[in-house]
């Protein structure tokens, strides 16, 4: 798998889902925003959506196994937030607690639990709470 063109998509759908997020649905613009969206969306899930299932099946067994996987688009968030800058110089990227897929986490009976997707480097998040992030699984070099 190349990680890098892996990260490199992942980083311009989270630069596109930003500029979106920022247009209203009457903005004369979020139209063609959105359809770039779907076409980069349907783009990745080609090249890297085996991959990325695979990957989630893993932090399903692992952590929410009464959970069905979705397609890896799913759960990328809505809107990223720009964190700081990684050892390497790329961007680092974050999420609010409200972003990814809602699951059932094995080990946090009764919490607010959800798996997200970031890039920077490529990681599945699994979120707890409001204030706890644990990072599930990354992608390999």
């Amino acid at each position: 798998m190349d990680i890098k063109a892996l990260n490199k998509a992942l980083v311009a759908i989270a630069e596109k889902k930003n500029e979106l997020s920022k247009l209203s649905y009457d903005h004369k613009n979020y139209d063609q925003v959105e359809e770039e969206l779907h076409d980069m969306e349907d783009d990745f899930m080609e090249e890297f959506g085996n991959y990325l299932e695979e990957a989630l099946h893993f932090v399903h067994d692992e952590f929410c196994s009464d959970n069905d996987v979705l397609l890896p688009i799913a759960y990328i968030a809505n809107e990223y937030k720009v964190s700081g800058k990684n050892s390497d110089g790329s961007v680092s990227y974050d999420v609010d607690p409200s972003q990814g897929v809602i699951v059932e986490a094995d080990d946090f009976p009764g919490k607010s639990t959800r798996l997200v997707i970031l890039p920077s480097p490529p990681r599945i998040i699994l979120q707890i709470g409001a204030d706890k992030k644990e990072v599930v699984w990354t992608a390999d070099k």
